[in-house]
């Protein structure tokens, strides 16, 4: 059989790697099962996606869609029309899709309207509220035409059954992007910038903010960070800049003497810097993982989260988008009364054998 495995956008990319890995392992041991990857092109500069590749071992792609940047339905009909297109040229038995991003949702489209391809969804289920997020809305119409999901947790279970969605099509697998973080823990580095700021272990913020919510006013942005660096008493601050937020940063002229903006990191310096940090704020879902499994006290800036179990069972707590709710977290934090956290059910590192093996099941002659 032949499976696409999609990846678009940079934590996409951190989910396939052990998805492949995974799929090597069956074919070295004689199962006939193959798999083409496939890179829409959604992130394209090198420290977004190239270096991804090169640290995760994730080998080159068969294809890339090049498909670039635009508004969102911009980039869904490039997506569209060029795995379209390669898929008649060979179509593939199955495609999984990873995650929430616009290259999960335009390629399962495609995918299905080419002579109704099997699409399974890594990370089904999931769900915020929020239809302000185009995630969200991504989730949703994949999920909404998904073969097969592959769940995190037992809350996206149950977001599944109540939307209607058969017992035997949902399989609870875990977590890849915690196969991936386990298997690279021993290989994390430190950031070149680590003996420059003069950084040890556990004295230091790490943030990270790129939703619209938090970074498209300025006044807003300037608010939530000068809370953050009051915040931290005199500790340095480490802020990796998504590319969004860079310009508006510039533009309102934010700066503090403990506030270092640095450049989007590759994954192995990035997770070493959250593993040794004090603590991580955030509006990002992805980080909440992370830190819940390395046991870092998680701050993050949304209203909502698809992800509760980092909340009820890990490190993260949700502190809304109001600047105002930043300081009692961090007197919470600074007085060591931050939760210690636990780590989900199955996310133990084995995710991706379990995606497989089921795959090899339902696919066996």
């Amino acid at each position: 059989m032949l499976i696409d495995i999609i990846a678009g956008a940079r934590p996409n990319f951190i989910k396939i790697a052990p998805i492949v890995d995974a799929i090597q392992k069956r074919r070295d041991q004689g199962v006939a099962i193959d798999f083409r990857l496939v890179h829409t092109g959604q992130h394209y500069d090198k420290k977004m996606s190239g270096d991804f590749f090169e640290q995760l071992g994730i080998p080159e792609p068969h294809h890339n869609l090049e498909a670039g940047s635009g508004t969102q339905a911009e980039q869904t009909g490039k997506i569209m029309t060029a795995y379209e297109r390669l898929l008649m040229q060979q179509p593939c038995d199955l495609c999984i899709v990873v995650g929430d991003v616009t290259s999960t949702m335009a390629c399962s489209i495609a995918a299905k309207k080419m002579n109704n391809i099997a699409v399974a969804h890594v990370e089904g289920g999931i769900r915020s509220g929020d239809w302000t997020m185009p995630e969200e809305i991504n989730r949703v119409v994949t999920d909404s035409i998904s073969d097969y999901f592959y769940t995190t947790s037992h809350v996206a279970n149950n977001n599944l059954r109540q939307a209607g969605i058969a017992e035997n099509r949902i399989c609870f697998v875990g977590n890849t992007m915690i196969d991936t973080l386990m298997k690279q823990m021993p290989h994390l580095r430190q950031p070149e910038f680590w003996d420059r700021y003069r950084l040890t272990a556990g004295n230091y913020m790490v943030m990270t903010l790129h939703r619209p919510a938090n970074v498209d006013r300025a006044d807003k942005l300037k608010e939530l960070i000068q809370e953050v660096v009051m915040g931290s008493q005199q500790l340095p601050v480490i802020f990796p800049v998504h590319p969004r937020t860079a310009k508006m940063l510039d533009a309102a002229g934010i700066t503090y003497p403990t506030l270092y903006a640095v450049e989007p990191m590759g994954y192995l310096e990035f997770n070493y810097l959250v593993k040794h940090a004090k603590a991580v704020v955030t509006d990002s879902g992805g980080i909440t993982e992370e830190t819940t499994v390395m046991g870092v006290p998680c701050m993050t800036l949304r209203d909502n989260t698809e992800r509760p179990e980092t909340c009820t069972v890990g490190t993260n707590e949700l502190l809304g988008t109001d600047p105002a709710a930043i300081a009692p977290a961090f007197a919470t934090l600074f007085g060591g009364r931050w939760k210690k956290g636990g780590i989900p059910e199955l996310w133990d590192g084995h995710t991706a054998e379990r995606i497989v093996d089921h795959i090899v099941r339902i696919y066996k002659p």
